[in-house]
């Protein structure tokens, strides 16, 4: 099992939370393309001779800004290059203002089956103040027309911790998503990171993030709401429907081996990891003029490995496997966190459930600060 992450690295505006690698420009686009055509031919052996793709994902930036011959050049590459899966997951993030009924009737001839929208919210003055470039009212036709064109599999990202003066608003948003009947949410509390837009304003005091409890109480509203609706959460942000969990998604969490294409992607292959300069004119320049992709690779240590599947295994419904740690990995967690763990399972914020280390809702609301406190030392 493989995966393959292409990073479209280009968006029609900055959103003013949003401290991804992009660019607004378009001048590099099609050499972009072209650099990734290159890159698959480059790297076509890092996931080994008999790798077969069971997931694509079209990330960015904005994946829906490629046009339908660009998209085409992509997928022939990937095709002559790779064994892919018949019943491969193959997802392309969209933004609502590009799903017009010519362009999902392109995407729905392409392979890809699964669209990601970034809806964010159907409020108009949270999309102004988050600087998106869609409209309230295209957040539900985007999602309208995908269904009319065929897709049924379909995820919905929301932002939630957006300053309101309550809470109604994000109840508007959980109503009109579930109204959508889709598979698959992907709920993030709005992150006010350093080098973005909302935190320069917060730095100059012309910003202001809400109070912590005020975040956490809209995601236990959240957690309250997901299961009469059919949703069920089996990632700390994402939830579906019994069964329709993000493949490729997943595979990240359970530590399965990818190939990261493009400007800042990340690639992984079981015991190390590579990250690509996040520089587009570099980017380029390298892979077609010098066939290299400029990255920087990293060997993980046996510590690295565990403190990865912690950090990884715990924000997931299925958890840590405790067995797994010590016999794969070589770490006895019972051992050398046995005080920790107790902690936990007082506090109501985790259990043990056999080999299982498990978050309970309210642990999952300090899951980083959980993480940490399990991590391991670095040897020396």
């Amino acid at each position: 099992m493989a995966g393959i992450y292409l990073h479209i690295p280009f968006c029609k505006q900055a959103c003013h939370y949003c401290d991804f690698h992009f660019s607004t420009s378009m001048g590099l686009k099609s050499k972009l393309v072209e650099a990734l055509v290159r890159e698959l031919e480059i790297r076509r052996d890092y996931l080994g001779p008999d790798a077969t793709l069971e997931t694509i994902y079209f990330g960015g930036g904005t994946p829906s800004l490629l046009t339908e011959a660009e998209l085409h050049t992509l997928f022939e590459a990937i095709y002559r290059h790779f064994a892919v899966s018949p019943q491969a997951e193959i997802t392309l993030e969209a933004n609502p203002d590009d799903l017009t009924p010519a362009k999902l009737r392109e995407l729905a001839a392409s392979p890809i089956n699964r669209l990601s929208i970034g809806l964010q919210s159907f409020h108009e003055p949270h999309l102004r103040l988050m600087n998106r470039a869609h409209s309230a009212q295209e957040s539900t036709t985007a999602v309208r027309t995908a269904q009319d064109a065929g897709f049924e599999n379909i995820s919905l990202d929301l932002i939630y911790g957006v300053p309101a003066p309550d809470h109604g608003l994000w109840e508007q948003d959980m109503a009109a998503a579930f109204a959508l009947n889709v598979p698959h949410l992907s709920c993030y509390a709005l992150t006010i990171e350093p080098d973005t837009v909302f935190g320069r304003r917060l730095r100059k005091g012309s910003f202001s993030a809400p109070p912590d409890d005020f975040v956490a109480q809209q995601f236990e509203m959240l957690l309250q709401s997901l299961p009469a609706h059919g949703y069920e959460q089996y990632e700390i942000s994402n939830f579906c429907r019994p069964g329709r969990e993000s493949r490729h998604n997943s595979n990240y969490w359970r530590g399965v081996p990818y190939l990261g294409l493009g400007p800042s992607a990340h690639s992984f292959n079981g015991y190390s990891r590579q990250y690509a300069v996040a520089n587009n004119p570099q980017y380029v320049t390298s892979v077609l003029e010098q066939g290299v992709v400029p990255a920087t690779s990293e060997t993980l240590s046996p510590t690295d490995r565990a403190n990865e599947y912690l950090m990884t295994s715990l924000r997931t419904s299925r958890g840590c496997d405790l067995d797994y740690l010590q016999h794969t990995l070589g770490t006895d967690l019972r051992t050398a966190r046995a005080p920790y763990l107790r902690e936990l399972e007082h506090n109501g914020w985790a259990t043990v459930r056999g080999p299982q280390l498990v978050l309970t809702d309210r642990g999952k609301l300090l899951a980083d600060q959980i993480t940490l406190e399990l991590f391991l030392e670095p040897e020396a």
